[in-house]
């Protein structure tokens, strides 16, 4: 299996160019599904430990269905297929534009929830035109053991999340493990409130968001994923969730563009376009790197193969 790694603002991008499952000729969402109910363990295999590292979230191109599109994506993580990634899109642009794929300028990109746009301004930074995101639900009160009641709003971004706006732990590199272990507990809480999005849609990224550590930063960010590794880039579709949020309550301008900061302190330049009185079409810019061409070799008798797993 053919892979070329990357990293977007300090989060690690696997793109499978060759050599993944044949997913059939369905609609993205319908290959996604194929992918996510029929080979777990082969999508595991490519990211989780050993073969792949924490964090990391692994792309399968594959045709799209749109002639515009450039590239079909399909984007998981070690714990579940995903329907967009902002930073794997970023890393994705970078990566076919080492592969001489594309060139500087707007492309369209389609994935299992909609098309979006990149434009290459250099051969590592990206633009992406996300998908219309929008708020769900504003102050949904929650009581999380040991800290007590948390409140946040229910986004929707590419993916669903529940958004922070006063973390109740300091937001700081030092703190990573505490902030780990607390959106867990909100994630859990959400469950067991059976809260989710829209027809059911599972709300498994967690934001908490404190005052901003550099100059010109709007705030900062701890993104926790589906497999409770945390964002090391200000999450794309985390962030056009959180416009969405700033949108609603009028915090933030269409046009009007903040600087966003990740746990590790990397950042995303953000802007939104309102489309309708409920939604927006976020940007969001940041820098990918290309790190690795390789030869993915799965051994068959390794009985790690499929990845480590301590549940």
């Amino acid at each position: 299996m053919q892979v070329i790694d990357s990293h977007t603002e300090g989060e690690p991008t696997r793109v499978i160019v060759s050599g993944g499952p044949d997913l059939g000729s369905g609609s993205l969402a319908e290959r996604a599904k194929v992918l996510a109910t029929e080979h777990k363990d082969f999508y595991r295999s490519v990211v989780a430990e050993p073969y792949g590292q924490e964090a990391m979230v692994g792309v399968m191109l594959v045709e799209p269905v749109d002639p515009t599109c450039v590239a079909g994506v399909i984007y998981f993580d070690a714990a579940a297929v995903i329907g967009m990634c902002g930073h794997g899109t970023i890393g994705v642009a970078a990566t076919l534009a080492h592969m001489g794929k594309i060139g500087m300028g707007t492309h369209k990109i389609e994935t299992p929830v909609g098309v979006v746009e990149v434009t290459l301004s250099d051969t590592n930074t990206v633009t992406v035109k996300n998908v219309a995101s929008h708020r769900l639900h504003k102050d949904v009160s929650l009581e999380i053991e040991g800290i007590g009641t948390v409140s946040g709003d229910v986004a929707y971004g590419g993916n669903w999340f529940f958004i922070v706006d006063k973390s109740p732990v300091p937001v700081v590199p030092s703190n990573i493990r505490n902030l780990t272990d607390v959106s867990i507990k909100i994630r859990e809480a959400i469950e067991a409130k059976q809260l989710t999005g829209t027809d059911g849609g599972i709300i498994d990224h967690i934001v908490l968001y404190g005052p901003a550590l550099n100059k010109n930063g709007h705030s900062r960010n701890f993104v926790l994923c589906p497999d409770n590794a945390y964002d090391r880039s200000p999450c794309g579709t985390g962030s056009s969730a959180r416009l969405a949020c700033l949108a609603a309550d009028k915090r933030l301008a269409p046009g009007e563009e903040i600087i966003q900061e990740s746990t590790i302190g990397s950042s995303y330049r953000l802007s939104y376009q309102q489309v309708t009185n409920d939604s927006i079409i976020p940007n969001i810019t940041g820098q990918a790197f290309v790190t690795k061409e390789a030869t993915l070799m799965m051994n068959p008798n390794d009985p790690l193969k499929n990845g480590i797993s301590l549940s």
